[in-house]
């Protein structure tokens, strides 16, 4: 269960605090799936990086399976992100020194049980449609392939939260929709919790929930 209570955030600006997110609660359980959409600047990102573990909020709680991560020391909090949440950015975010196989492998380098990790990459890119290009490096990938990869990235720990900013925002129409079908075929198979961000309103119709997020409040969209 993901549980967000009273969220806040501010930033100070010369004429007062700037606030961004202003009271925001809502509840997704294991398997869960919402879409958050709103105009640029509304703070769309901001809310995904405090979900993430990545920003302190101003106020307000984030609770994930029961852990308040920003309880955690610094160390412990970057073993809990690494762990607990996939992330997915509109740039895919590859290195491009490393194949296919070897980017998604990178969030379990620092695993201390590296055991089945490869036959587990080889299995998400078998998923995606990228079992033919291990060896291939990301200049060697079409857009749409680059974001494939960073979906099977995003699961390689089976995450109990997968975040996603903008992930087709880079795609042609085609590609769009190859990735946001994957990206839920593989949520529904793990039952992680998923969040996107996204301006399009087709990917945000494939969601059961979907919320609108203006003037630093969230509310359900159409309300």
């Amino acid at each position: 269960m993901l549980e967000v209570a009273n969220l806040s955030k501010e930033y100070p600006a010369p004429h007062g605090a700037l606030a961004i997110l202003s009271g925001v609660s809502f509840q997704l359980p294991r398997g869960g799936a919402a879409a958050i959409m709103g105009p640029s600047g509304a703070g769309k990102s901001t809310l995904l990086y405090i979900l993430g573990g990545l920003e302190q909020p101003t106020s307000g709680a984030v609770t994930l399976d029961g852990c308040n991560p920003y309880s955690l020391s610094e160390k412990d909090l970057a073993a809990f992100r690494n762990r607990s949440i996939g992330f997915i950015f509109q740039d895919h975010c590859l290195l491009p020194q490393c194949s296919v196989l070897e980017n998604v492998l990178v969030p379990t380098m620092v695993s201390p049980d590296r055991a089945g990790y490869e036959e587990r990459a080889r299995e998400l890119l078998a998923q995606v449609g990228l079992d033919g290009r291990l060896d291939h490096r990301p200049a060697e990938l079409s857009g749409g392939e680059k974001q494939r990869v960073a979906l099977a990235r995003a699961m390689i720990r089976r995450p109990l939260l997968l975040l996603c900013d903008e992930p087709t925002g880079n795609l042609d129409e085609a590609s769009a929709g190859v990735v946001a079908s994957l990206l839920l075929e593989l949520h529904q198979q793990q039952e992680a919790i998923l969040i996107v961000v996204t301006h399009s309103a087709e990917l945000a119709a494939r969601f059961p929930v979907r919320y609108e997020l203006h003037h630093a409040n969230l509310h359900p969209a159409g309300a």
